[in-house]
């Protein structure tokens, strides 16, 4: 009897080592799987993170806005305005800069007048947005990335939308010394004149290297203030509304 005990005491001391041997290999394959999965994880959390991350990349790449002239520039045209075209409007081209004071008093004054004379065919008025006073925002180039907005605006939706944001814009321009309007303000700005779908575009101030470009032109054409506006190519240099019409009305008689 004493060597039965002894030989089920052995079995069953066997049989435990056997358990806990299945036992640490069950613990160290849930281990390793736990392991591979946190890795697996961690991979595609890099992932996701530098995708987006890359997504919003500032662009350093020269794209050009579908739709505007070769000069920079914007048309508001009668038909854009009206879906009528005119037969014979007088030319108006307008460089600006969203952050200058000075051309946000020219669109309180001004800026009316000129969309009359567009709805009723006198004109054509070429808008050209240029960055003269990025550093008057505290090193966050908001001359620039406000009019690289305007520009996605214009490559969603076209002139007329192009022509809303424009004016928007002007009328929540921020001070000068600020750090100017965030991304997701000139997102918010988009939003209300109704476009979407730009987040990425202006994230990435996908046309600054554009907005670049337009300001060398202007200074390249002895545009050496904001606002400057011609009409049939000369400066006006006082535009106010009566001056304005003075202008179109000798240029019209030709």
């Amino acid at each position: 009897m004493s060597n039965d005990r002894q030989q089920r005491a052995a079995r069953a001391e066997q049989m435990r080592k056997e358990r806990e041997k299945a036992d640490r290999k069950q613990r160290n394959l849930i281990t390793v799987g736990i392991v591979v999965v946190v890795v697996a994880l961690i991979a595609v959390g890099g992932w996701a993170v530098k995708k987006e991350a890359d997504k919003n990349e500032t662009n350093k790449e020269l794209i050009t806005p579908p739709g505007v002239t070769k000069d920079y520039g914007v048309e508001y045209t009668t038909e854009v305005a009206t879906g009528k075209p005119a037969s014979n409007p007088v030319k108006v081209v307008a460089y600006e800069d969203f952050q200058c004071p000075a051309c946000r008093s020219f669109e309180e004054q001004s800026g009316a007048f000129l969309e009359d004379a567009v709805a009723k065919g006198d004109i054509t008025v070429e808008y050209r947005p240029i960055s003269f006073l990025d550093r008057a925002s505290n090193g966050n180039k908001y001359s620039s990335r406000s009019a690289s907005a305007a520009m996605c605006v214009m490559e969603e939706s076209g002139p007329k939308k192009f022509k809303e944001m424009h004016a928007a814009l002007f009328a929540s321009q921020p001070e000068e010394g600020t750090d100017g309007m965030p991304d997701s303000g000139l997102i918010d700005m988009a939003k209300q004149v109704g476009v979407t779908g730009i987040d990425t575009c202006i994230k990435t101030e996908r046309f600054v290297p554009w907005i670049v470009d337009a300001t060398e032109a202007s200074r390249a054409a002895d545009v050496s203030a904001t606002p400057t506006i011609q009409v049939d190519g000369k400066t006006v240099e006082t535009p106010t509304p009566e001056n304005l019409q003075a202008a179109i009305t000798a240029a019209a008689k030709g």
